[in-house]
């Protein structure tokens, strides 16, 4: 199947050095490879030169101790380690997906332009804290989607968007748009994304993730029958907004009635195809005109809607037909449901942290933005390798020259054609 990874670049260090890193709502802390790194991949197949950080040929970097506060905000949110050994505050990440990597914490500039009112740009840095990888395991170590690291985007006090907000540098909301097609691209804001279409439901709060309340799915605007407490927000069940998942998760108690109830509103012209287990369909028309719509209904009024291409994979041809198959995998039981890429692709997404809720609209990614965000006077716009925010009074103008340069940092690539 179509294995899509976003990523962006960053700017890090003195000199700067650029990197590759993935764009991660389900994590919070930014980490590239280190030069001390073991298991961790020189090229890369995604026709990117992968680099590697060293804290030594920095003249502003600096390793993070136990002692130091900073510290103490990964280990309150169960992203740091102290080693008795070498006084270093250490981390160990693992992923859903089986991946782990591990390191240690240092201090460097990340720079980004700033946009002053009348489109002046100024080159301009801020300290962060990140982690520097020295070991990998699992896909993380593989070559043919190798990047130099991962750009965690949650909550904590970790992450970059809260470290950038508590030094006021940025706002603590951001925004993203991936595009679907085959041309990939995008943007990913630090700011607000203004769309009148945009809809909003609050945030699960005290939770580790972008946990929303899904309170019930329809299909053709018919309800299914499944029990609401499915979805409840627990330590193993909930529903989690992550751009690091590359498909959609449903747990199996929704899965199954959401497959028949898809399978039935076809069942007039198509019949399926199980390979390796896949529902799949041999299609020779548009989608569009045969599948139904899907919505999402969330806690707030907040429906998202899904055309087929966001629960539907294109797979391959065999003839003259294409072959679709459902792209929402199954987890047993009542577990966690994951609304990855498939579904957020071609639509804005706003991560709004200050008023704990988030926002989305259908978009069409390829076009330019309204930005809004909350800063000095003399600000404007703030830009950091594909991250942008703006507080400009002037809310309905496009930013057609920053959204250009944003896409132009902001990358998809179609790794493989993969059968789950």
């Amino acid at each position: 199947m179509d294995f899509r990874l976003y990523f962006t670049k960053v700017h890090l260090g003195n000199p700067p050095r650029e990197f590759y890193v993935q764009i991660d709502t389900g994590s919070d802390v930014l980490w590239v490879s280190c030069s001390s790194c073991n298991g961790c991949p020189e090229t890369s197949g995604l026709q990117i030169q992968l680099d590697f950080f060293d804290p030594r040929s920095s003249s502003t970097a600096s390793l993070i101790s136990c002692s130091d506060q900073r510290c103490s905000l990964g280990v309150q949110s169960s992203d740091a380690i102290c080693s008795s050994q070498n006084n270093q505050c250490a981390y160990t990440f693992s992923y859903g997906d089986g991946s782990g990597t591990s390191g240690y914490y240092v201090s460097d500039f990340l720079h980004f332009d700033v946009i002053l009112r009348g489109s002046v740009t100024t080159n301009s840095s801020a300290p962060i804290v990140f982690g520097c990888s020295t070991s990998q395991t699992g896909d993380l170590t593989k070559s043919d989607r190798a990047v130099d690291g991962i750009f965690g985007f949650g909550q904590q006090d970790m992450s970059v968007i809260s470290q950038l907000s508590s030094q006021g540098v940025a706002p603590k909301v951001f925004s993203h748009c991936l595009r679907g097609d085959d041309a990939g691209g995008g943007l990913l804001v630090f700011g607000e994304i203004l769309e009148p279409n945009i809809v909003y439901s609050p945030l699960v709060p005290s939770q580790p993730h972008y946990n929303l309340n899904l309170q019930s799915i329809a299909v053709n605007g018919q309800i299914l029958p499944i029990d609401p407490a499915v979805f409840a927000t627990s330590s193993n069940q909930g529903t989690i907004i992550d751009s690091g998942t590359t498909l959609a998760y449903l747990a199996e108690e929704a899965y199954n009635p959401f497959v028949s109830a898809i399978t039935y509103a076809v069942s007039q012209s198509l019949h399926p195809v199980l390979p390796k287990g896949n529902l799949c369909y041999l299609i020779t028309s548009s989608v569009t005109d045969i599948f139904p719509q899907v919505s999402l209904n969330f806690a707030g009024g907040a429906s998202m809607i899904l055309r087929p291409q966001d629960y539907l994979l294109q797979q391959n041809s065999i003839g003259n037909s294409a072959v679709w198959c459902i792209g929402f995998q199954k987890v047993q039981g009542r577990g966690i449901t994951i609304l990855g890429d498939l579904v957020l692709k071609d639509k804005i997404f706003v991560y709004d942290l200050a008023g704990q809720r988030i926002g989305w609209a259908n978009y069409d990614c390829s076009m330019s933005v309204n930005i809004q965000a909350t800063m000095s006077a003399e600000r404007s716009e703030y830009v950091n390798a594909g991250q942008l925010s703006d507080s400009s009074s002037v809310q309905n103008e496009p930013y057609k020259e920053l959204v250009m340069s944003v896409i132009a940092f902001l990358m998809h690539i179609s790794l493989a054609f993969l059968f789950l």
